[in-house]
C-alpha cells in the first residue's frame, strides 16, 4: 500500500506534486514515519487492499482540507486524472471514489447517508471542513444519522469528518459545536472521536 501511494506514473506532474511524493516516499521508507496525511491514505489503502470500497465527498476533498490529501492528481499537460489509491496492488482490490461537492451540505450529506444504507462494503465519508458546513446539514444529522436506527431499524456506517471547530477564523468558520454532537450520543447511535 505504501509503495502504491508514494509512486507516480511516468507522466508530467507539477513540480510541487513530484516533490510531495518524493518526500512521502522518503518519510515512510527511509525515516520509517508517517504524518497525518500518510496515515489517512494508508488507512484507506488498507481497506481497499482488503476488498472494501472507499467513497469520500465534500468541498475540496480531492486535495484535502489543508492540501494534505492529494488523492486526485492531474497531469500537467493533459488534465488527465490519476488516483494513487486506485493503484494499490491487490487481488481483492476495492474501488476508491472521491468527489468534490458543491456547498449544498444538506443535499450532499443526505445522498451519502442513503448511499451508506445500500452499500455496506463501502466506507462512506463526508467531510465538512468547517463547523458551519455541519450546521447546514444539521437536519440530516438530527433526523436521519442519529435517529435512523431507532426509527427504521437501519444502521449506517456513514463517517463525518469535521476537522474544524473554534479556531478563530471568524463567524463563518468557527461555529462547529462539538457539544451538539455529544448531546446526540445515546444508546451508541453515534460515536464522536477527536
Amino acid at each position: 500500500v505504501s509503495k502504491s501511494i508514494t509512486s507516480l506514473p511516468n507522466k508530467p506532474f507539477l513540480r510541487k506534486i513530484t516533490k510531495l511524493f518524493d518526500s512521502r516516499e522518503k518519510l515512510i521508507f527511509e525515516n520509517r514515519k508517517v504524518d497525518w496525511a500518510m496515515a489517512e491514505l494508508l488507512a484507506y489503502g488498507t481497506l481497499l487492499n482488503e476488498g472494501f470500497n472507499v467513497r469520500i465527498s465534500g468541498q475540496d476533498v480531492e486535495r484535502g482540507t489543508f492540501s494534505h490529501r492529494h488523492a486526485v492528481l492531474k497531469s500537467e499537460d493533459s488534465e488527465e486524472e490519476y488516483l494513487p489509491l486506485n493503484n494499490v496492488d491487490s487481488i481483492n482490490k476495492g474501488l476508491f471514489r472521491i468527489y468534490n461537492s458543491p456547498l449544498s451540505e444538506y443535499g450532499v450529506l443526505g445522498f451519502e447517508y442513503g448511499y451508506s444504507q445500500v452499500d455496506p462494503k463501502t466506507l462512506v465519508l463526508w467531510e465538512g471542513q468547517f463547523g458551519d458546513f455541519a450546521n447546514n446539514a444539521q437536519t440530516i444529522i438530527d433526523q436521519f444519522i442519529t435517529t435512523g436506527e431507532r426509527k427504521w431499524l437501519r444502521m449506517s456506517g456513514l463517517t463525518l469528518l469535521l476537522p474544524h471547530g473554534h479556531e478563530g477564523q471568524g463567524p463563518e468558520h468557527t461555529s462547529g459545536r462539538v457539544e451538539r454532537f455529544l448531546q446526540m450520543c445515546a444508546e451508541d447511535n453515534i460515536q464522536v472521536i477527536n
